[in-house]
């Protein structure tokens, strides 16, 4: 518990000069907010005992400073409120920075068993929570205490009897407080739920849309919505219940307060133990300690959410990433592209079926390799370990006869061009899309790629050309020339290896033999894997490789594995 504390306290050393003087701030205008009811007091107490010609000139000064007194409580207050959320802020950006840069470096293991919106929670919500713990506790317990304790030893000085009279109350607001307070902190959790629901169902409705509307199911998306729709009314019903029973009771503790204080102070004047300026007093100071009350309550509950923020935040800070580069990982400028798998078995995870066992294959530097084999065979999977998207449980895997877990691994991944059969666009515009092959390409050298990727003429005729936006994930193009600005972007990289992984499995025959030759060309002079569903595209590849759980069963060309009437056979003649 200490060594989190110390790293939560540790986010505070770049601003230290900002949570300072927020501090002193704080301090001072809860000084001021204290002092202000006492020269209400003297002027009460003794000026206005005072003649005339006396008593204005004093009235007047003293004037002036309450009204400097009231500038610099207002100064005060917009520091705290304007700086102290600006260093709360600024510390939510590096807590968003540093958990955003973890999440990079996360494996494909990792994120095979977390989902997107849990991950984002932890980047949005809880790190709102730890700002606003971070800015306003240590401000909010030092006004509160100032005010409290300060209040309680001025009005002790005062009239001890009425003192403690008033301070009575404080523990009935506290209780009623603290039990409202759990009771609101239950009823908003529903309706956060409630509200992920009605997001959820919002996300699955639009991302659907497509499927929605085929079926011309809008209707029921409507009801499901409205099901969704009337339970967070309800939730809210019953939080605001509780927010209304909660306020309208401590305005009412709070009027009590003075009319008891007005009530017993009265009766003090009566018999002669307290004097009217003190009773005025009392009533000044009453907002000082009933106020803190309520600050500190709600500071416990600031407390609970950004303090089981910052532990969420911790538990995924303290992920370590299965796969980073080794101490002693040498650099690699630029690949010829041979790869060895040398007696490679691998498994997702611990538990689970052995995916590949016991792999040995040699592809040298420009071979083009198809690898085939029945669905869950581990095709590809094999490709994936390639760019270390996951490690190899045991044997290893060499590019240019060096261990690929001994190359630096941004380097290693620079040698890697892939092409997947899901294409991920993102919702930029054409140019920025195949840019991000290499990002500081030049525009010239990205409408090379796309030329080279028989793209250019489709994106010519599109509205705005490469600056069209594509729509989310790119929903405003065919299939066919999605995979081809993927083409586009790995032709901009230029890797010496290539992965396509299933690249046409899902285009008509037309966009294929478009993008086939696109695929081909890219893949002249380069070591590239195809891991293929159409078998009738690999053809003339230099190597088969047939995949099964059962490991490598067979390799030949077509032609050589056609003879051998085998597993590929048997693949060829139901495709």
């Amino acid at each position: 518990m200490e060594h989190k504390w110390r790293r939560l306290v540790s986010y505070y050393r770049p601003y230290l000069g900002l949570f300072f003087s927020d501090m002193f701030f704080a301090v001072l205008g809860a000084a001021v907010t204290l002092a202000i009811p006492l020269i209400v007091r003297y002027i009460t107490y003794n000026v206005i005992q005072l003649p005339s010609n006396e008593a204005i000139p004093i009235i007047t000064r003293l004037g002036i400073v309450l009204l400097v007194m009231v500038a610099v409580e207002c100064f005060c207050n917009f520091y705290i409120a304007y700086y102290g959320h600006i260093m709360g802020a600024s510390i939510e950006h590096d807590l968003r920075a540093e958990i955003f840069g973890h999440y990079q470096k996360l494996s494909f293991t990792f994120y095979d068993n977390q989902q997107t919106g849990q991950l984002l929670s932890r980047i949005t919500s809880d790190l709102f929570d730890i700002s606003e713990l971070l800015h306003h506790g240590p401000e909010d317990t030092v006004i509160s205490l100032i005010k409290l304790v300060g209040s309680f030893v001025i009005l002790f000085q005062i009239n001890r009897t009425l003192c403690l009279v008033t301070y009575l109350f404080i523990p009935l607001i506290a209780c009623y407080a603290l039990y409202l307070n759990k009771k609101m902190k239950i009823a908003f959790k529903e309706n956060r739920r409630r509200m992920a629901d009605i997001n959820g169902q919002i996300e699955d409705s639009l991302s659907g849309i497509r499927v929605v509307k085929s079926f011309g199911n809008e209707h029921l998306e409507e009801e499901k919505f409205h099901v969704g729709n009337e339970r967070f009314v309800k939730s809210k019903r019953m939080s605001y219940w509780y927010m209304a029973l909660y306020n309208s009771g401590l305005g009412v503790m709070t009027t009590l307060v003075t009319i008891v204080v007005l009530l017993t102070g009265t009766g003090l004047i009566t018999a002669g133990l307290m004097a009217i300026a003190d009773l005025v007093t009392f009533l000044l100071y009453i907002n000082n300690f009933t106020e803190p009350v309520k600050k500190l309550i709600t500071l416990t509950e600031q407390f609970q959410n950004g303090f089981s923020g910052y532990e969420r935040f911790l538990e995924m800070m303290d992920i370590e990433p299965d796969i980073e580069d080794a101490p002693d990982a040498v650099s690699v400028d630029q690949a010829k592209g041979d790869i060895r798998f040398k007696n490679v078995s691998f498994k997702y995870e611990e538990g689970q079926d052995t995916v590949l066992s016991h792999i040995d294959l040699k592809v040298q530097a420009g071979d083009y390799l198809a690898i085939v084999g029945a669905s869950g065979g581990g095709k590809t999977t094999l490709c994936s370990l390639i760019p270390r998207f996951y490690d190899v449980d045991s044997g290893e895997i060499q590019l240019d006869g060096t261990d690929i877990r001994k190359i630096k691994l941004a380097d290693l991944r620079r040698q890697i061009g892939i092409v997947q059969q899901d294409v991920y666009l993102f919702t930029e515009n054409i140019m920025e899309n195949i840019r991000y092959g290499r990002p500081d390409a030049t525009d010239e050298e990205v409408i090379e790629a796309a030329k080279l990727a028989n793209a250019h003429e489709f994106i010519s005729q599109l509205p705005d050309g490469y600056y069209t936006d594509i729509g989310q994930r790119g929903v405003k193009l065919s299939g066919g020339q999605k995979q081809r600005l993927s083409i586009a972007r790995v032709f901009l990289k230029n890797p010496p290896i290539l992965i396509f992984d299933e690249a046409t499995s899902a285009l008509d025959n037309e966009s294929e033999r478009i993008v086939q030759q696109s695929l081909e060309k890219l893949a002249k002079g380069r070591t590239t894997f195809v891991i293929a569903h159409r078998l009738s595209t690999i053809r003339n590849a230099q190597k088969i490789l047939v995949l099964t759980p059962k490991g490598i069963e067979e390799q030949g060309t077509h032609e050589e594995l056609l003879a051998k009437n085998g597993v590929y056979a048997k693949l060829y003649e139901n495709r």
